[in-house]
This record gives structure tokens, sequence and C-alpha cells, in this order.
């Protein structure tokens, strides 16, 4: 596992903004859901070591709280606030940044110029970064997180401020990131679609306790085993002949008897003549999950 904490407990004065936090993180993309006020971002800084706190945490193999700067030396870090330096070029912004985590001034340059056109902005890279729009100043943050090829990109809010537009291009960059370049990435929202449309795993966090964690497919998945099913003939006939099985359709959706499979559906299919055109598990929203979540 890339990630893990134990009874993590934060408090700032007399707020309580993580209370008991248990997660195991596998490689791969992992969304980091829950609204605003949720802990999310306490917990990422928490285990970039930038803030102390109760219980234990390891990131990459490494205590964040006792090796701060071995744990950042190989993460990438994208915050939801503005962190840019006014003055500064897109490329010297991203070497600087590149140089902060330890390269050699020619090997950060030579990396900024290949990490500004991996993210869209190869032609603005000469230009004051003041200038730059709310959708370059994310992309240069990306940019920044990307500088020295971290293991673990974290990043957090990446949309934030984005037109339609610019959130679809900013989803295939991270999208590309961890299929095409295996990396594995946190990414923090509140937005359930950008976590839909990137993500294999997902926690969800909420007043600063996780509520739901594991696979997006299995938090997903309806819990009765129920099928999504499209025929082609006599529907009556079908249903039927799924009812002398002990199985049933309701406007598409069939119910099946405990550990029965899908087995059945073809069975019943077959002896009503009709032609299956689908049949796929019927799968709940992630908006359903984390709505019950929060209902919790």
């Amino acid at each position: 596992m890339i990630i893990s904490t134990e009874n993590l407990t934060k408090h700032f004065g007399a707020t309580l903004a993580l209370e008991s936090v248990s997660c195991a993180i596998e490689p791969g993309t992992t969304g980091l859901l829950g609204p605003n006020g949720a802990g999310k971002t306490t917990l990422l800084r928490i285990l970039l070591g930038l803030l102390p706190a109760k219980g234990k945490a390891t990131v990459l193999d490494i205590d964040p709280m006792r090796q701060p700067l071995a744990v950042r030396a190989r993460l990438g870090y994208m915050p939801e606030s503005e962190c840019l330096i006014p003055g500064l070029t897109g490329v010297e912004a991203v070497s600087f940044m590149g140089r902060i985590s330890g390269m050699p001034s020619r090997a950060a340059l030579q990396r900024a110029h290949e990490v500004l056109y991996f993210v869209g902005l190869g032609e603005a890279r000469y230009r004051e970064v003041g200038e730059f729009s709310t959708g370059m100043q994310q992309r240069l943050k990306l940019a920044q997180a990307l500088v020295h090829d971290p293991d673990l990109l974290f990043l957090d809010e990446p949309t934030n401020g984005l037109d339609p537009k610019g959130r679809q291009e900013m989803l295939a960059v991270v999208k590309e990131l961890a299929v095409d370049h295996k990396k594995s990435v946190v990414l923090s929202s509140h937005l359930l679609p950008d976590v839909e449309a990137v993500c294999t795993n997902v926690v969800l966090m909420n007043r600063g306790r996780i509520v739901r964690a594991g696979p997006l497919a299995e938090l997903t998945s309806d819990s009765d085993g129920s099928y999504s099913v499209q025929v082609r003939g006599d529907e009556e006939k079908f249903a039927a002949e799924l009812a002398s099985r002990g199985g049933s359709i309701n406007e598409r959706r069939v119910h099946l008897p405990d550990d029965a499979g899908t087995r059945l559906i073809f069975e019943a299919a077959a002896a009503a003549e009709v032609q299956l055109r689908e049949v796929k598990p019927m799968r709940r929203s992630l908006e359903d999950v984390f709505m019950e979540a929060m209902d919790e």
C-alpha cells in the first residue's frame, strides 16, 4: 500500500478537524471525497509532513511526521489555494519548484519545459504567471507538482474554478498520468463527477471521519445483486420462465434467488425463445453512496 493511517486525530484549538482516521490506500487513483470542511485538506497536509497529529501515518513507507523532507521528495502536491510567486514566468516558476525539490538547476529547467508542454502551457511558458487565467494557473500548479517526477501525486481540488471545458481537459491530463505514466494519484474533491471520471478507489470523509472506503465498483454495486436485462421477443413469456425458476423482472430489473448467478437468466431466455440484448449488474451512482454516507 502507498498510504496507511491509524487513529489520526487533529485539533485546531477547540475544533476537531480529524477524528481517529484509519485507512489503507493502494496504488492507483483514489478519490478523497467529502463536503467542504470534511477534513480532506487537513489529512493531506498531515501526510505531506506539514502538520503534526496524534496517531500514526506512513506514506510510501515513510513516516511523514518524523521524516517530512524525505516524504515530500517523493510526493507531488497541487494545493487548492493560489500559491504562485508574482514576477516569475511560467518556466521560472516550475524550475524553481524543481530546485526546491533538490534538482540541479539545469535539470530543473529542462524538466520545467517538458512538463509545461505536457500540461498544455508550452506556448505560454515565458509569460509572467500574473497574466495567467485561472485555468492556466491550475495547469501551472500541476506542472510544479510534476517537475521532480514524483511517485505519488496529491491533487487538492484540481478543477477548482475551471469552466466545463477546462475541467474535462484537467481530468484528461490526470487520467493520462495514472493510466499511461503509471502515477498513483490521490484526488481530493467535493465534486462527485470528477472522482467518477478518473478514480478506481474512493475514500469518503465527513466531519473529520472516514465514513466509506473501497473500490468504486464495489461501493456502487447494487446490494441486492439484481441485473439490468433487455430482451427482444416475448417479454411476458420470458418473465414467466424467469418466475418458474425463482426469479422476477420489473421494468428491466431482474431479481434472482441468492447465489443463482446469471445462468438462470440465460436459461429463461432460451426457454422463452427471446434474444438477450443486455445483461449487466445494477449499480448505484456515486451520488447515491455519498448521500447515504452523509445521512449516516
